[in-house]
């Protein structure tokens, strides 16, 4: 819909608690439709999980392009009110009638930024870089990533060494600000939408597996990191204890996930990501030894095509059983999975340069103002139209990005309904 055939509905605006996919979509389809939104994200940037993409399943294309899109469509919707390092506080009142709070941390950087570096090249100090999952490191003044939107930096103060003013002296454009201090906004809405996605599972909790105790043992959302150009290892693939390619992998299918003493239920995604995440280990070590240890393989619909193409590799190996333990080889951390051998009939050790825990999705829903129902994984239950709050994507069950549009759109229309009712009874 163009900006000409948008309609004004005349009512509150809508909150949006979540900047990932999820968050942007539920934003930009209600914009569009009419309604004013405010877009409410911690980070200091939009796209959430899918801004660390390589590329998505199954067509493996890389989720940049789309994220542009959208950001185009933020940037030339004045309906659209961006709140990044945000977080709402508290929510009160009634359907079409909310009251919210919420905290604007400081940035330390304005909109003057031109993006110049130089605030970069100037700081002494280096601090983990979260959007690489902590892998590599940053200067404490920095650009998130190279398509962050907004498109500015921003200076982790807490990382910075006392009195420094080296950024700001530095910036020609005077777009540092470090008396920037916390700002509170109190806002009237009509609906509101938690769109604050998922997190993987605590590795450090599966004692058997060896995450957090071996270096070559890592997760799924950190090889996404490592095959991305703009990641750690600049798209190489190399194991983390000694910077060397891999010759053999596994993947473990199911880490935390349909465990009891963990996540008992099924992620829905994980089994899909594992077979892209062989494609990526293909396409730069063509010779690897690749095996996935896996309960069973799930690729439901769609994806049922994408589990055939990959599985027809000649070089990966699929064992239906579940690994009971990961010893370190010390001497070249090499690691030694022991894992049932269903199939077969019997118990099996096998010997890998590295290891890849596919581990769930938990709902991030711990930060959520009170209002929303939770069910029993703490996944944020659907509710009816009455009470005029809504959730989408992967904060309602786990899914895929394709789904989770489609899902955020109907939260758009649900939340777009809210604001006409509240127009009407205003």
């Amino acid at each position: 819909m163009t900006q000409t055939q948008v309609r004004d509905t005349g009512g509150r605006p809508v909150l949006v608690i979540g900047g990932g996919i999820a968050g942007v979509t539920t934003a930009v389809e209600a914009a569009e439709a009419g309604c004013d939104v405010i877009l409410v994200e911690k980070l200091p940037y939009l796209g959430g999980r899918v801004a660390r993409l390589f590329r998505y399943f199954p067509k493996l294309c890389p989720p940049g392009c789309g994220l542009e899109i959208n950001f185009r469509r933020i940037k030339i919707n004045p309906r659209i009110t961006v709140l990044t390092q945000a977080t709402v506080d508290d929510i009160s009142g009634s359907p079409g009638d909310f009251q919210a709070t919420i905290t604007v941390a400081p940035r330390f950087v304005t909109d003057a930024c031109t993006l110049c570096d130089k605030c970069a090249e100037v700081c002494p100090v280096e601090r983990p870089d979260d959007f690489n999952l902590d892998m590599d490191r940053t200067r404490a003044a920095y650009l998130p990533h190279r398509l962050a939107y907004p498109p500015l930096y921003v200076i982790d103060r807490v990382a910075c060494p006392s009195g420094c003013t080296a950024c700001r002296d530095a910036c020609a454009y005077g777009a540092i600000d470090l008396t920037q201090q916390p700002a509170r906004r109190t806002v009237k809405v009509a609906a509101v939408v938690a769109a604050t996605g998922w997190a993987p599972y605590d590795a450090t909790k599966i004692d058997n597996l060896g995450f957090g105790r071996y270096p070559n043992v890592v997760t799924n959302v950190m090889l996404e990191r490592l095959a991305a150009p703009d990641g750690p290892t600049r798209g190489r693939i190399l194991r983390p204890s000694d910077g060397q390619p891999p010759a053999s992998i596994a993947f473990v299918q199911c880490a935390g996930s349909r465990d009891e003493n963990h996540l008992p239920y099924c992620s829905a995604v994980c089994c899909a990501a594992s077979l892209k995440h062989v494609t990526y280990l293909r396409d730069v070590y063509p010779e690897a030894r690749i095996t996935i240890f896996y309960i069973d393989l799930r690729t439901p619909g769609r994806l049922e095509d994408f589990l055939q193409k990959v599985t027809a590799d000649e070089r990966l190996t699929l064992i239906k059983g579940k690994v009971a333990g990961v010893e370190e080889d010390p001497a070249t951390h090499d690691l030694m999975v022991t894992a049932e051998d269903v199939m077969g009939g019997r118990k099996i050790t096998q010997t890998v340069n590295l290891l890849v825990l596919a581990t769930g999705i938990v709902p991030q829903t711990d930060g959520l103002p009170a209002g929303f129902a939770l069910d029993e994984y703490r996944f944020v239950a659907h509710s009816n139209g009455g009470t005029g709050m809504f959730a989408a994507g992967c904060v309602t069950r786990p899914e895929e990005v394709s789904a989770t549009v489609q899902d955020a759109t109907g939260a758009a229309l649900k939340a777009l309904q809210a604001v006409v009712r509240s127009a009407h009874h205003g």
